[in-house]
């Protein structure tokens, strides 16, 4: 007795592991097989795109259907051009599109690369090896400035212990006290490479209303935390304290930001959880992820520092020592996740993306 042939939904399931959108179409345009990264683009269900028409999905349905119609009758391989997917309730999105052939006539796979989505992609790995290569040289200049520095201080109290002026010893306390300020600032350094990681579940708005508390005991006129909370977001396994830490300096950074608008009294910080799905960052694919958005009104972070904001020693004000964001980034991604920034003057926008089981 044969076997009865595979469904396209079983032959092509594998493609809802990609990241990438891909559709297996008809020669004439019809839809055989969605993906799943096809289906939250779009922003329609499978069942409703499959059977219709692909071409109709773009803002120029005739270039696919020539394209569709040149691959069924083998005048090339594959394909390649640029074009505008629509969808639903949406603003279209540019897409890199790729027809190609199978092994089965009359069947094409379609692929659609979003132009953004590829460009935030790269913009990822450049975040993640850049904290990645932040972290060693941390560590190594931490360790080379830890030890001289002992030597300095210790010189300086022996120093200290053979002078009777009074005159002098102000001069070597200047020094044990610079290198007491030096150390705390390689303790710092350090500290997210020291401290052991503690796993156990985490409520991920216990830990905002934790970060709330201590902002606005900081900041108690002018300035207004609100909660757009998503309840349904589970528990996931992670240091809670260290995600504390992450989110407060992420906050802080935001409230000192908004040193003006909370003289004026109008200051506001958001704190948004939501849930993203089939969603790729740090160069893996994930089914489920957190999104925490701390979205402030304030300047902006200035277009100086843009590209640098998560490099140590790189501050916006005055007196601000750079590290802040830094230990955040080093933070969440001992979570698997990566921190990124949207800023425009009145609105920034810091995304932490950690991956939900």
């Amino acid at each position: 007795m044969s076997k009865p042939a595979p469904t396209a939904a079983s032959r092509f399931q594998a493609f809802d592991l990609l990241a990438t959108l891909v559709a297996v179409v008809h020669t004439d345009g019809t839809v055989l097989f969605a993906n799943a990264a096809l289906e939250d683009a779009i922003g329609a269900s499978r069942r409703t795109i499959e059977g219709s028409q692909f071409p109709g999905f773009f803002t120029e349905p005739h270039i696919l259907a020539n394209a569709l119609s040149g691959a069924g009758s083998n005048e090339f391989a594959a394909l390649r051009y640029d074009a505008w997917l629509n969808r639903l309730n949406h603003e279209p999105i540019p897409v890199h599109v790729i027809v190609a052939q199978t092994e089965r006539p009359n069947e094409i796979i379609v692929e659609l690369l979003p132009l953004e989505q590829q460009a935030r992609q790269d913009r990822e790995e450049r975040l993640i090896d850049q904290a990645q290569a932040n972290k060693e040289l941390i560590r190594n200049l931490a360790h080379e400035i830890k030890n001289p520095l002992g030597g300095i201080r210790g010189a300086a109290q022996l120093l200290e212990m053979e002078i009777d002026s009074r005159e002098l010893t102000e001069y070597t306390q200047v020094i044990i006290h610079e290198a007491d300020r030096l150390q705390t600032l390689v303790d710092r350094l350090l500290a997210p490479h020291r401290k052991p990681h503690v796993v156990g579940d985490v409520n991920i708005h216990e830990v905002c209303e934790r970060v709330r508390a201590l902002v606005q005991a900081e900041f108690p006129k002018g300035l207004q935390v609100v909660q757009d909370y998503d309840i349904s977001i589970p528990e996931f396994r992670g240091d809670r304290e260290q995600l504390i830490q992450a989110l407060l300096n992420v906050v802080h950074n935001a409230a000192q930001a908004l040193a003006e608008r909370i003289k004026a009294g109008d200051a506001q910080i958001i704190f948004r959880t939501r849930i993203a799905r089939q969603v790729t960052f740090g160069k893996q694919r994930y089914r489920l992820a957190l999104e925490l958005h701390v979205i402030d009104n304030g300047p902006g972070v200035p277009d100086s520092i843009k590209d640098r904001i998560f490099f140590p020693l790189v501050s916006g004000r005055d007196g601000g020592s750079g590290l802040g964001l830094t230990l955040a980034q080093t933070f969440v991604q001992q979570h698997h996740g990566l921190i990124e920034c949207d800023s425009v003057p009145g609105r920034t926008d810091f995304k932490i993306l950690i991956p939900l089981p």
